[in-house]
């Protein structure tokens, strides 16, 4: 342990972010800073929104804020570093900020990969079984499946900060990101780093192929079940109560095969730099945006609330 304190002692993580594009700091600052205060408002406000309103309180808008409380603790974990190193010419994260960064970004991200999968399923049950919806997704049943995703994001948290801390750097070490993915950091390790790297392969496949097959899998019987309705309103109904969720899966989904088929080359890192933007600041202020906008009861419900604020201070 005291050879570890003596190989991390003075190691620092220099993280370039759009330091090449010095014109443009600030006009990304203000974009960033607009986005973040988007998503903070908007999944704070889809959290309230759910519990204030007693017809919310569902098997589905209980996921979904889950959801939302998933999103903004992700973007705040990623976000606040991107703005500071925005506005300042020192961008050096140390030893530990890098660990504590990349251990919750992972636990957010597998969570979300996760809590995806368990809403497409909640959105089977309540297309395939209506009669039985109440009694399947039971408040326990629903209570299991989030705290299953939270733990197994912890779970895979945990393995890959392990391998990380097992991993020699030395000095200043240049990660041309603006966020401490555990990927980039075991290529600037000073070690064998060949078990880390699997173990990240490893990780991600199962974690993105699991959830995808719960996923498709749930949609394949609702299809089924859906295009066997004898009327059209019928069909209309039941596709229209899953396609914000289905929306969400194609934005988030769509994001992590795009960085995962980008060629791991130079000419290709500002590619990767956006897609990993749109990834982890933009999706999740994407989200509540599209549920909400989708959903009559939530936007009557914040109705009801802006008219009450209203009247409250007399306006």
């Amino acid at each position: 342990m005291r050879i570890q304190k003596n190989q991390t002692a003075g190691v620092t993580f220099i993280l370039l972010g759009f330091s090449e594009y010095p014109d443009i700091q600030v006009p990304l600052f203000l974009v960033f800073l607009t986005i973040y205060t988007v998503t903070v408002l908007g999944n704070l406000g889809m959290i309230m929104v759910i519990r204030i309103n007693p017809k919310l309180h569902t098997p589905m808008y209980f996921f979904l804020s889950h959801l939302s409380f998933v999103d903004f603790c992700y973007s705040t974990t990623v976000t606040p570093k991107l703005l500071e190193n925005l506005v300042v010419d020192d961008r050096t994260i140390s030893f530990t900020g890098r660990i504590k960064q990349s251990f919750f970004a992972c636990i957010f991200v597998v969570t979300e990969i996760f809590m995806l999968a368990v809403m497409a399923y909640d959105r089977f049950v309540a297309v395939c079984n209506p009669l039985l919806y109440t009694v399947a997704m039971s408040q326990r049943l629903c209570s299991l499946l989030v705290a299953a995703s939270y733990s197994w994001g912890t779970v895979c948290s945990l393995t890959l900060t392990y391998f990380l801390l097992e991993l020699s750097f030395r000095g200043n070490n240049i990660i041309n990101n603006f966020v401490c993915e555990h990927a980039a950091i075991v290529a600037v390790s000073c070690c064998d780093s060949y078990v880390s790297q699997k173990i990240i392969l490893v990780s991600a496949t199962f974690n993105e192929i699991s959830s995808l097959m719960i996923i498709l899998t749930s949609y394949a019987f609702i299809f089924i079940t859906v295009m066997k309705m004898p009327s059209t309103g019928g069909r209309q109904k039941a596709f229209s109560t899953c396609a914000s969720h289905l929306t969400v899966i194609i934005i988030f989904h769509g994001t992590i095969f795009f960085l995962y088929c980008v060629p791991n080359s130079k000419s290709s890192w500002l590619m990767v730099k956006v897609a990993s933007v749109f990834y982890t600041v933009v999706i999740p202020m994407l989200n509540p945006l599209i549920y909400s906008l989708r959903n009559e009861d939530v936007k009557e419900t914040v109705r009801k609330l802006v008219i009450t604020k209203l009247l409250c201070y007399g306006i």
